[in-house]
């Protein structure tokens, strides 16, 4: 049997996540629907179901979204990208969509020669929430039952520093087995507001880019940010977990739904 010509495309892809188990296909459980998956599958009707395949740079969580996620795809059908766009377009769900598409050589790989990705992580601090927010902003009012003080923005900016640079992020991510190291380097990390909007007064976000994240690691920082930004914690603590392995976390990791990818540098 003839191998077929294979043609290769780079996408940069949108998604909202929350009605979507991740990024990664879970294979057989139609039940749990990905965005590799529902993309693959749009990709199987374009190219009549001959070979094909997707890598991806970045294996979001459940629930997260991207406005910048790449992948590779491989198909055996020639085919012009921006027909290819707009194809994929024509049959994906209103909450995927593919922003760009263009040729790629086959050495191309999105996840080993990225050379660091940005985060942000949207959250909003008024007492009374916006509905509307509610798939794509984590809501941390300054005012709950918990806690009745004001959020120390101020604080938690001050703490964005001590997580720039090089360290041992074991205690802010997932336990992973297959990990071989938990170093990580984040170039920058800050929060900004907002500067305006019909769906709320009080919109900031983490703004963290790194060359590398662990498993829920940007997840677990904001939740440390959080609980700073509440007096829960200190700087000092947040220290202490960067200096030394920590099995139980300092604070919960933050709503998956607050977490957006944004870029991918290469």
């Amino acid at each position: 049997m003839v191998n077929p010509i294979l043609y290769y495309h780079r996408l940069i892809i949108s998604y909202k996540g929350t009605s979507y188990f991740g990024w990664q296909d879970l294979g057989s459980d139609k039940k749990t629907p990905t965005v590799q998956a529902t993309v693959q599958q749009v990709l199987k009707q374009i190219c009549n179901y001959q070979t094909c395949s997707i890598s991806a740079a970045s294996r979001t969580d459940a629930g997260v979204h991207a406005q910048g996620q790449v992948i590779k795809i491989t198909i055996a059908l020639e085919i012009d990208s921006a027909k290819l766009l707009l194809g994929m377009n024509s049959l994906l769900p209103d909450d995927i969509r593919i922003l760009q598409c263009e040729s790629c050589p086959v050495s191309f790989n999105p996840n080993t020669q990225s050379k660091s990705k940005e985060y942000h992580y949207y959250f909003c601090t008024d007492t009374i929430y916006n509905p509307m927010l509610n798939d794509t902003v984590a809501h941390i009012p300054s005012l709950s039952k918990a806690f009745t003080g004001s959020l120390d923005i101020a604080l938690m900016k001050e703490a964005c520093k001590l997580f720039t640079g090089e360290h041992d992020f074991y205690s802010f991510a997932k336990r992973d087995s297959k990990m071989s190291s938990t170093y990580r380097t984040i170039v920058s990390c800050e929060i900004l507001q907002v500067p305006s909007s019909t769906f709320g007064n009080e919109i900031y976000y983490i703004k963290i880019i790194g060359k590398g994240f662990l498993r829920h690691m940007v997840r677990f920082v904001a939740g440390a940010l959080f609980a700073l930004g509440r007096k829960q914690l200190t700087l000092s603590d947040i220290s202490e977990a960067l200096l030394h392995h920590q099995e139980l976390k300092i604070a919960s990791k933050a709503k998956a739904r607050g977490l957006h990818l944004i870029e991918i540098f290469y």
